[in-house]
This record gives structure tokens, sequence and C-alpha cells, in this order.
């Protein structure tokens, strides 16, 4: 009973994220919300409350499986540098190919009037930058930091965002994967001494390489 209450639960989140994505925050209700999962209003109210709640759930998930990736980079013993460009591929990745993580920066994006929101998917990216950054710096892949100097942390929390412009143009996917690998070219210039640049991989990591994805159960 209890995995079935899950499964259904991860529909609703779904078809959420598809209908925020689709028609924006203001816009979706929970009657399309619930259409979209192939249920009541009844059923989605049994589950969230309100429809902040289940864009915090959509939020939620989002940073879960950028989580869940980070943590397979680590595993795989992927150096901190080199799990920074590979979370950027896989950021231009999902935001083509997931709705969660597209709805999740839009909700961040058109609710800044929640004070305090309770899940902000920008800070969620910004907090796995600086915390890939500090591990580099001790692996001694990017130079110590300077008194006042948040160069790295700007720089590569600028490039997430606009990744995710970018992908809101409808760039092709080759073209947005692309154009991520040649960012990366003067970025390591800017971040790692001259004569380690060369040491990473600046496209996407081969398929047998790339961590699963955790894809939503779709049904009941």
């Amino acid at each position: 009973m209890q995995a079935r209450s899950e499964r259904t639960r991860q529909r609703l989140v779904h078809a959420g994220a598809e209908m925020f994505n689709r028609n924006g925050y203001a816009n979706a209700t929970l009657g399309q919300i619930a259409g979209a999962a192939g249920m009541t209003k009844g059923a989605l109210y049994f589950h969230f409350a309100s429809k902040d709640g289940l864009a915090d759930a959509v939020q939620e998930r989002g940073r879960a499986m950028l989580g869940e990736f980070v943590q397979a980079q680590w595993e795989a013993g992927v150096s901190p540098v080199q799990a920074l460009i590979d979370m950027t591929h896989w950021l231009a990745r999902t935001l083509h190919e997931d709705p969660v993580i597209r709805a999740s920066f839009r909700i961040t994006n058109e609710c800044t009037w929640r004070q305090p929101p309770v899940t902000d998917f920008h800070q969620a990216w910004i907090t796995e930058v600086l915390r890939l950054i500090g591990q580099a710096r001790e692996a001694d892949e990017i130079p110590a930091a300077v008194p006042g100097g948040d160069g790295p942390e700007a720089l590569l929390s600028a490039t997430v965002c606009g990744i995710g412009v970018l992908a809101g143009t409808g760039l092709p996917p080759a073209e947005l994967s692309r154009r991520v690998a040649v960012m990366w070219e003067p970025l390591l210039v800017a971040l790692v001494p001259p004569a380690a640049a060369g040491r990473y991989r600046r496209v996407p990591p081969p398929p047998a390489e790339a961590p699963e994805r955790d894809f939503l159960v779709r049904t009941a």
C-alpha cells in the first residue's frame, strides 16, 4: 500500500512538472495537473494540500536528481573539476529531457515573491558548485582562494544560469552540448593552471560512463 501511494505521488510530481513547465506556475491549475496524472483533484489533495506544496515537491525532486548525479560522480572517483564539467553537461541534457529540471528552474524564477521559498533550485545548484570548487582547492586542482577572491564561484554560478537561458531558446540538444563544451575552453584556462587544462575532458562523458538516471515511475 505504501509503495502504491509513493508511485501515485511521483505521478503527481511528474504531472505537476509538466504543467508548471508548460504553463508557468501562476497559470498551471490543480485541475490540469490532476487530469494530466489521470486522477481526480480529491486524489491530488490527498497527497498535496496546495499548489505551493506540489511545486516544492517538484523542486525537491529536482534537487534530489542533482544530488544523485553528484554522488555518482564521487563514487566513480571523478575529480572535482571534471565533475563540475560533467555537471554542466548533465544540466544541458536534463533541461531537454526531463520536465522536473525545467520546471524546477521555472518555479524558482516565477516565485521570487515567496519569502523564504521552501526550495530554491538555483541555490541548490550554487551549493553544489561551491562544494565542488572547495573540493578542487583541497585537491590542488584549483589555486587557493585569495582574500576577497571569489572569481571561480561567481564565474561558474553565472555559467549554470547561462546554460538554463540557452536551453530556453530552443537550441537542439546537440548544439547546446557543443556550446557547453566550447564554453569550457576559456573556463578551464581561468580556473586551473595552464599546464593542467589538458587533463580534463570538455565534452560529455561517454554513455557507458554516465550515471544512470532515476526515471520517475509513471504507473500506479
